[in-house]
């Protein structure tokens, strides 16, 4: 019993610990912002700002964003790691114009470690993901995220509108006899001049997670999303 206790209060110092470290980062990402005109980041970054009432608003996949400024407070719910890519993405935006051409993690800079073995991290989770999974099913859940289709060479190509200049690119092959299903993703050319190599990787860990909470979430009976909350006889 002992041994648990001092175990237990290891992992909670642990949890304390990371919780500061993310209000820290959190609190320094709205203090770089706080000395940008609104106007300014608003042009850069493809959000809005609304003058009348100090609140500045985006679209991040199928959820509008609004924050109110200049306390960069989120008026819309948001996951914390969501939260603090988009004030990162808002202080780092230099308008740079969006890119039809797409790299892998690896091919960011910076994302020569970093990236490449999130490449390979993603394609792990991707193949589990997309396990017993139909192209039907996989475009309903992408759809759900915002996502558009595009001609590829792969069986499905999602683009997700991640933030306004910040899209991300699934591809995926279907499984066939000789192999399973298989799937990447890609950030536009531009991202460099949005992101961090750290704030790319957390995207992708974001669209990760959002595609397996959507999949789970939809009826294998009726074929429809079940709202958060909601519970089926």
């Amino acid at each position: 019993m002992e041994r648990k206790n001092i175990m237990e209060t290891s992992i909670e110092k642990e949890m304390d610990q990371g919780n500061r470290a993310f209000r820290e980062m959190l609190k320094a990402a709205k203090g770089w912002l706080k000395d940008l005109p609104p106007e300014k980041i608003a042009k850069r970054s493809g959000a809005f700002f609304h003058r009348e009432n100090s609140i500045l608003e985006l679209q991040s996949l199928n959820q509008t964003v609004r924050i109110a400024i200049p306390e960069y407070k989120f008026c819309s719910q948001l996951g914390a790691w969501h939260q603090l890519v988009l004030l990162h993405y808002l202080y780092l935006a230099d308008g740079t114009a969006v890119s039809d051409s797409f790299i892998t993690f690896g091919e960011l800079k910076d994302g020569l470690i970093r990236g490449t073995k999130f490449d390979r991290t993603i394609e792990r989770e991707l193949q589990m993901f997309l396990k017993g999974k139909t192209l039907e099913r996989i475009r309903q859940i992408c759809s759900a995220l915002g996502a558009e289709f595009t001609d590829s060479n792969a069986d499905l190509c999602a683009v997700f509108p991640f933030l306004p200049n910040y899209p991300v690119w699934l591809k995926i092959w279907l499984a066939d006899e000789e192999f399973e299903a298989t799937g990447k993703l890609y950030v536009g050319e531009n991202a460099d001049h949005y992101l961090t190599i750290e704030d790319a990787v957390t995207v992708g860990e974001i669209i990760m997670s959002k595609l397996k909470t959507v999949g789970e979430s939809i009826c294998d009976r009726c074929g429809f999303i079940i709202p958060e909350g909601v519970k089926l006889e």
